[in-house]
């Protein structure tokens, strides 16, 4: 067993299905179930909500994080020492497994800040009526539709399994979206032997179990975050089909989720978490080989499982002369990174995301979806005043290549 605070190492396939290997960005049937009992529970508590959301000022800030590429900015802003720059007492960051166990932390009161995926937002915001709220993305792009070798279109894969992260991710919503563009339809919980011709089978599966299902071929694919598709292609047992920054330009995956009322009683302290996270993204760019040494396993820091390759890869490894010609990368002309990191929560993102999720298939408490407005959610989920500061902060919007009127139009191929 691995030392406690030393995860196991990546990704090492003989590592893959070791007990301590993180689930990270998975979240399976039972998962959902335990997330949903937990919100369920604290939303029965005297006073609802209230009590499990209180805020409390007599303590350091506590963080809680995945060990995926897409909490980078939170560890370097604590790595880098920009939290107590800010005038913040800090504790380490705390490593979780699982979205149900980050989220159950996070409700529970005993982290304060959490990067959480986009539409998992949405489900805990207005599918359990949880007052918390995102202040600033935490990176854009980030993922990528990992096949196996033989894969070579996206046609390929009808009458396959494709496994994907979690129903309310960006990753199946991009991934249904690049099947519908095909004439494929997804589906769940379909036989192999009872697929049609034109369907496409999704299993919800945690990211190592991914990497080792496509070596096995019991998959055909998988979509989800980095560095897990970096890590299928330094083991050569799969290829990138598509980068789905490639499919959605730009678009959000995790973002900086806080609770309301830290926001509403507690502004100073908010505004300099959201200071230190800006600060980082912006380091994070201009030291993208610097904060994979920071964050591997080879660092001694504890704070990734992964290794310094894997991390340089999935942080660096991009252009129309690697990924071109296999089709992987198709709008070289968008001027992209694999992963970039800017922190402005554009409002028509979060508009179309909720437009995109009413046409995507998911399990589970979908119900809510029903009554949503693109326009409202667009204003209500996202508290974009700490953010703003902290773009001005540290040198405005050009610093991230952002414009200026801090607007755009959604671009999906």
């Amino acid at each position: 067993m691995p030392k406690k605070n030393q995860p196991n190492a990546m990704p090492d396939q003989s590592d893959l299905h070791h007990p301590d290997a993180c689930s990270c960005c998975a979240m399976s049937r039972r998962d959902f179930i335990r997330l949903a009992a937990i919100l369920g529970a604290a939303s029965a508590l005297p006073g609802g909500w209230a009590h499990a959301a209180e805020s409390k000022s007599d303590r350091p800030l506590r963080i809680g994080y995945l060990p995926i590429t897409d909490s980078s900015p939170l560890l370097v802003a604590h790595a880098r020492k920009f939290y107590e720059e800010e005038g913040l007492e800090v504790e380490k960051p705390k490593l979780f497994r699982a979205w149900p166990q980050l989220v159950e932390a996070f409700i529970a009161g005993q982290v304060d800040v959490i990067h959480l995926l986009a539409p998992t937002a949405l489900l805990i915001r207005y599918g359990s009526k949880f007052p918390a709220k995102i202040v600033a993305w935490n990176h854009v792009n980030g993922s990528a539709l990992t096949v196996a070798p033989n894969i070579n279109d996206v046609n390929d894969l009808a009458g396959k399994t494709v496994a994907v992260p979690f129903w309310f991710s960006i990753h199946n919503i991009i991934l249904q979206h690049l099947l519908r563009q095909h004439g494929l339809a997804a589906v769940s919980g379909v036989p192999k032997d009872k697929l049609k011709p034109n369907e496409v089978n999704l299993v919800i599966m945690p990211p190592p179990d991914m990497v080792s299902a496509l070596a096995n071929g019991s998959i055909a694919g998988y979509i989800v975050a980095e560095p897990f598709n970096a890590a299928a292609e330094n083991l050569k047992i799969g290829k990138i089909l598509r980068f789905t920054g490639d499919i959605w330009k730009s678009h959000a995956c995790c973002v900086v989720f806080m609770r309301e009322a830290d926001l509403q009683q507690r502004p100073e302290w908010s505004q300099a978490v959201v200071n230190a996270i800006v600060k980082a993204q912006a380091w994070i760019r201009g030291n993208r080989q610097g904060t994979a040494q920071l964050l591997a396993k080879e660092s001694g820091s504890a704070y990734m499982p992964h290794a310094q390759a894997v991390l340089e890869r999935a942080l660096s490894h991009y252009g129309t002369d690697a990924y071109g010609k296999q089709g992987a990368l198709q709008h070289g002309d968008w001027q992209q990174q694999r992963i970039d990191f800017q922190p402005y929560p554009f409002p028509s993102y979060t508009a179309e995301l909720v437009r995109l999720l009413k046409s995507t298939h998911v399990e589970g408490n979908s119900e809510f979806l029903n009554t949503l407005d693109p326009g409202f959610v667009a204003g209500d989920l996202v508290d974009d005043r700490f953010v703003r500061r902290a773009i001005d902060k540290v040198g405005g919007a050009k610093v991230f290549g952002l414009p200026e009127t801090l607007t755009r139009e959604e671009i999906l191929s």
